[in-house]
């Protein structure tokens, strides 16, 4: 099981800076930031935008991956977004992720608006074809040398890429998907698929229920496109349920079994906040750090396997609340 935590970019650098040092001394396996103009309770407050935040993150770290928690159509086109994916993954040197997602759901409202799109009458069935064709069109440019593409949403002509992704054949891509059409460019285009759930369920129980039933569903997707199960990896963004990962030790320990239980290969939560949305305290993210992650099998196991055969290196835990980008 691996286990990434999203650090929202609400912070100045010199106060970011130790946290996504933290996520890495820590031993979580994936850190990401959101992709959005503003988000929720926090629009009228500090927000950075995520591809500059995610480079420098990449400047200060070395081993990490890094990604969009995630990227929508609200704003982006694929176009000058290739050049800056191009961009990040070089300078993380081959450690990016690149998370899409539809932006259908309430939380791009803000986004939408900004981009003075807040009282079109968009369908569903619109919101899923301009996706389809941003993640295709995504592909194509992050694969083909020269892309050539005519849509409805999106256009461009000859558009190139040199020199390409670190990663090949391009920087994999992580798709939110909980409806059937996403799940189904999820199945055909992603090296991951996440999900967050049923939005407003009534217990943790009643959203680890809907959480598998999607997962079902995501199994028959990759069923129909005759695509081996093995081949991708599966997220599930647990602070999405009612019961906040870091409310304490139990509860992060209650979403990792559950995700087990349920196939998941990768659990996402969120750094926690003194307030508001994820809410928490961060004594518990340092006892997650200390006494759990390195149970799991991912970079914390590892880094304390080698600190084992070296004890001179030190764990890297330790005061990484404090450490760094001091102002």
């Amino acid at each position: 099981m691996r286990v990434g935590i999203v650090i929202l970019p609400e912070h100045r650098w010199w106060a970011a800076e130790p946290r996504w040092r933290g996520a890495e001394a820590y031993g979580f396996d994936h850190a990401w930031t959101y992709d959005h103009l503003g988000w929720r309770t926090l629009v009228d407050g500090p927000w950075f935008d995520s591809i500059p935040t995610l480079t420098a993150a990449a400047m200060v770290t070395s081993e990490i991956r890094l990604g969009t928690f995630v990227v929508s159509p609200n704003f982006r086109h694929p176009v000058p977004l290739a050049r800056q994916v191009l961009a990040v993954d070089d300078i993380s040197d081959g450690r990016f992720m690149l998370g899409l997602g539809s932006g259908a759901s309430g939380l791009g409202q803000y986004d939408r608006r900004a981009m003075g799109h807040g009282g079109e009458d968009t369908t569903p069935a619109q919101v899923a074809d301009r996706f389809a064709e941003f993640v295709e069109l995504s592909d194509a440019l992050l694969t083909g040398q020269r892309t050539t593409f005519s849509g409805e949403y999106y256009r461009t002509e000859e558009a190139r890429n040199a020199p390409g992704c670190v990663q090949r054949p391009r920087v994999p891509f992580l798709v939110a998907a909980n409806g059937p059409r996403a799940m189904r460019l999820a199945a055909r285009f992603g090296q991951g698929w996440v999900t967050t759930g049923a939005p407003g369920a009534e217990s943790v129980d009643a959203w680890w229920a809907d959480v598998a039933k999607r997962a079902a569903r995501f199994d028959r997707a990759l069923d129909e496109l005759g695509r081996d199960p093995s081949t991708i990896d599966r997220y599930v963004s647990v602070d999405a349920s009612p019961l906040f990962s870091l409310a304490s030790v139990d509860a992060f320990t209650e979403h990792i079994g559950r995700a087990r239980d349920t196939g998941f290969t990768d659990v996402v939560i969120h750094w926690p906040r003194p307030d508001g949305p994820y809410a928490g305290r961060e004594l518990v993210l340092e006892e997650v750090a200390a006494d759990v992650l390195p149970l799991l099998g991912g970079r914390a196991t590892r880094r304390d396997a080698e600190n084992s055969a070296n004890p001179g290196n030190g764990s890297g835990v330790s005061g990484v609340r404090d450490g760094g980008g001091g102002k």
